[in-house]
């Protein structure tokens, strides 16, 4: 199988970050949940809006759409947030034997869409050939262009042809779009008439979207996976603004929110509410554009990370709640290494902005912001620092998640927040820095970088891989890609009456196992 003997020999102390989950009955000693019951309404909040409800249009993280995906797509397979195992859902297999050259991806016989066509292995390869062509512009393609080729080998057998031997390739799949399977009949309709009636196989079926307000789904009688899903109808709205979504959930407002702040999370729980996180190293950085002006010179990107104070940042943003990386991976990481991520150095800041000066280039630069509350902070608190220096101009514009998006796919930005949230490191690191990943936005070009995420990715042992991480954490520091200063917080938080809450990947939920006793 796909789960390799290194990831399930180091599995257990890939546990990077704290982990606040609570159990079904919640801090505040609820009854016990005991068996599911079914019936019932679910209001969601989600903190991104989508453009689209094309599965290659929404993305699977925390921050963003998972319960919308997860609800109308179902999923192909999950994985075990601390343990990383494969769990498969509409999938039977995704198997390699030849170190990840190629795979391949099994279905259960007999799946359906809700138009009544099949859920094959051809519906697979066309949702997956199109998640990976540029023209589409799927957020999805950072892991979609991986895959060089597709052949559907019967209607359950795909097989998978990969550009480079990636034996860890199934936590993409799993933390990405390529677990969204959507009618391909229904996604040739053309966009417009896709967002009136998306059709997937999920647990649920679009009712209504109402832009800027709410989608409203109801439960799918022909679930695969019958008697799930429990609920009757989901409600999902977006709300951006943390203390907002904190207000819902304590006062009955939602009973489900994915959840970004670590005070927000502990706001809930003094309020007797239950919170359940993934656990992650690496985190949250400000990316500098390494291919325009003024960070394509090292100095600036030097300069800025020296003259940012994060515990100042930390105060602002996030009431000193938050957890500010020191290192890429933590203690009980077998990738440890104990490489220093960043430093305070105002002098030294201040000398570097006064050399690019005497050359004629003075930093300045726009930090691209999200409309969240923790994005503009962020972006205010930078600018309000690096004021107090000489030869430095900071701005803030702030656009909706659409225009970031797409802002940050075609490198039109001078600084813009952007990941490397780890679970098995191979995905999210070689897709952040990596020479050649689509998702390396920030325009990183370092042979030796890419040299050690390749080695990283392909090599056999644990000890061969904690090498190869130590020269990308090495080259890393040497090259400034920008500032971490926020340890994520993949998150859902739950009202009192909400049970059976799983979540797979970066803080995705599952619909179908959610459970109300309201």
């Amino acid at each position: 199988m796909l789960l390799s003997a290194v990831a399930a020999g180091c599995a257990a102390t890939l546990l990077l970050g704290a982990c606040g989950a609570q159990n079904d009955e919640g801090p505040s000693g609820g009854v016990e949940a005991g068996d599911p019951v079914a019936g019932g309404d679910l209001v969601v909040l989600q903190t991104g809006e989508p453009r689209s409800l094309d599965p290659a249009a929404l993305s699977n993280t925390w921050s963003h759409q998972p319960v919308l995906g997860n609800a109308l797509y179902g999923t192909l397979m999950v994985n075990d947030v601390d343990t990383f195992d494969i769990e498969y859902k509409m999938a039977t297999g995704f198997s390699t034997t030849d170190g990840g050259t190629t795979f391949l991806l099994t279905l259960r016989p007999g799946l359906t869409f809700t138009d009544g066509t099949p859920l094959d292995a051809a519906a697979v390869k066309f949702n997956w050939d199109r998640m990976g062509d540029p023209a589409v512009g799927s957020t999805t393609i950072r892991w979609a262009g991986q895959i060089a080729g597709t052949e559907v080998i019967d209607p359950e057998t795909l097989r998978v042809i990969m550009r480079s031997p990636n034996p860890h390739f199934a936590q993409s799949v799993v933390s990405s779009g390529l677990n969204w399977i959507a009618s391909p009949d229904a996604l040739g309709k053309g966009q417009a008439a896709f967002d009136e009636n998306p059709i997937g196989a999920g647990p649920f079926t679009l009712t209504r979207w109402t832009r800027q307000d709410s989608i409203e789904l109801a439960k799918n009688p022909g679930y695969w996976d019958a008697p799930k899903p429990y609920l009757d109808s989901l409600t999902i709205r977006t709300v951006s603004d943390t203390n907002q979504r904190v207000n819902a959930i304590t006062t009955g407002a939602a009973d489900l929110a994915s959840e970004t702040n670590w005070a927000s999370l502990k706001n809930v729980e003094s309020a007797g509410y239950s919170y359940e996180v993934v656990p992650t190293g690496g985190g949250q950085f400000i990316g500098m554009n390494f291919a325009r002006a003024p960070f394509d010179d090292e100095r600036a990107r030097r300069a800025v990370a020296l003259a940012v104070d994060l515990d100042a940042v930390n105060t602002a943003v996030y009431n000193g709640e938050g957890q500010v990386p020191q290192t890429l991976f933590e203690e009980n990481s077998p990738y440890f290494s104990d490489i220093e991520l960043g430093r305070t150095d105002p002098e030294a800041a201040q000398q570097l902005f006064d050399e690019l000066a005497a050359e004629g280039k003075p930093v300045s630069f726009t930090f691209l912001s999200y409309p969240t509350t923790e994005s503009k902070t962020l972006g205010e608190a930078l600018q309000a620092q690096l004021s107090a220096y000489d030869n430095v101009e900071a701005k803030v514009d702030v656009v909706d998640y659409a225009t970031a998006t797409a802002r940050s796919g075609a490198r039109d930005f001078d600084m813009f927040i952007s990941s490397a949230v780890i679970q098995d490191p191979d995905s999210p690191l070689w897709m952040a820095f990596h020479t050649d990943s689509p998702g390396n936005v920030i325009g990183i070009d370092d042979p030796e970088l890419s040299a050690a995420l390749d080695a990283g990715r392909s090599a056999g042992t644990v000890d061969e891989r904690k090498a190869a991480y130590e020269t990308v954490q090495q080259r890393l520091v040497a090259l400034n890609p920008g500032i971490w200063y926020y340890r994520a917080v993949p998150a859902v938080v739950m009202g009192a009456d909400v049970h059976g809450v799983e979540l797979y990947g970066l803080g995705s939920p599952l619909p179908e196992e959610i459970w109300s006793t309201e």
